[in-house]
């Protein structure tokens, strides 16, 4: 689908293209979803620029991601998508930069764009241009990634509560061991994803930055853009620290789960010794001999019955002792 962005009064107003009609001259925006090979033609053809594939736009090397041809910047970021959903992903994103019009292409719906085309429908300045819009969708990256990265703090910070101050009966406590490690999987795998974006991200905006001088950009346009350099930085960083304390909680995690299980072990070790020496007692008694007095005694059967009661008793009493059990 293409979509474009007109302004209109003090907003940008969004016109689909449908049946491949001509666009307006004074678009500023075109913003290709899933788009078909028809209107890859028609953007090139109205702005003279080539639209990379999806192929194209999947490729992990920077000069295939950040490249200048024919006069327009190409710049593809890894941005993230349904990170609110237990499936969360990564999309390629191409922006270009071209005779201050902005092109996107993109195969999925990232959040900033809904964001920015929501807020440029209300209001905008009354010089837009690709590049503003370019630095408005770049702005609200930033800004998502810092709210994804806010909400997985306050997860881990919940998951670490469950480890280390559980709730509920310790009956339950292996299925919410088991739920526990699950969520850290997944508050892992969205950390990863963030920082994949972010380091993209980062490439992106020092790409502009070294383009800026080229673009003559103004310095307001400079600073804003220099001012997320920062926050992508900083951004960067917090989700390091957040991987570190999410790998700290699956080592703490499964120390917990082995000192369970160290002391189901050590109740069946503690049992097995309690119960070796009336095992022994019964299994003398049990022997098949003739001459054996004791089997005679009137008092016999009790008196084993007593041997093996103390027998294991002793060994219990001792555990106690020692503080074993």
């Amino acid at each position: 689908m293409l979509a474009v962005y007109v302004p209109h009064g003090t907003s940008l107003e969004r016109q689909p293209v449908e049946g491949l009609t001509e666009i307006p001259e004074n678009a500023v925006w075109f913003d290709l979803t899933m788009p078909t090979q028809q209107e890859d033609k028609l953007v090139e053809r109205v702005l003279g620029i080539a639209v990379p594939t999806r192929e194209e736009m999947q490729e992990i090397e920077v000069t295939s991601r950040l490249y200048v041809e024919n006069g327009a910047r190409y710049m593809t970021a890894t941005l993230m998508c349904q990170s609110e959903t237990a499936s969360p992903k990564t999309t390629a994103v191409t922006f270009i930069l071209a005779d201050h019009h902005l092109v996107t292409v993109r195969y999925d719906e990232p959040r900033p764009f809904t964001i920015v085309g929501s807020k440029l429908a209300r209001i905008c300045p009354p010089t837009v241009s690709g590049e503003s819009v370019l630095m408005d969708l770049l702005d609200a990256v930033v800004d998502r990634s810092a709210d994804i990265l806010e909400r997985i703090g306050s997860d881990v910070d919940k998951v670490s509560h469950d480890i280390f101050e559980p709730e509920g009966p310790s009956a339950d406590r292996s299925r919410s061991y088991n739920d526990i490690l699950i969520a850290i999987g997944r508050e892992g795998d969205l950390t990863s994803k963030v920082r994949e974006s972010l380091v993209s991200i980062g490439r992106l905006l020092l790409f502009l930055a070294n383009e800026a001088d080229g673009l003559r950009w103004p310095k307001d346009m400079r600073a804003q853009l220099k001012g997320m350099q920062r926050d992508v930085h900083s951004l960067s960083d917090h989700s390091a620290y957040l991987s570190n304390k999410i790998t700290f909680l699956l080592d703490a995690l499964l120390g917990m789960v082995s000192l369970e299980q160290n002391n189901i072990i050590k109740i069946f070790s503690v049992a097995a010794v309690v119960l070796m020496p009336p095992t022994l007692v019964a299994s003398v008694y049990g022997m098949n001999f003739k001459n054996m007095p004791e089997l005679d005694w009137a008092i016999g059967y009790p008196l084993a019955l007593v041997l093996m009661l103390m027998a294991s008793a002793l060994p219990y009493l001792y555990f106690k002792w020692k503080d074993w059990l």
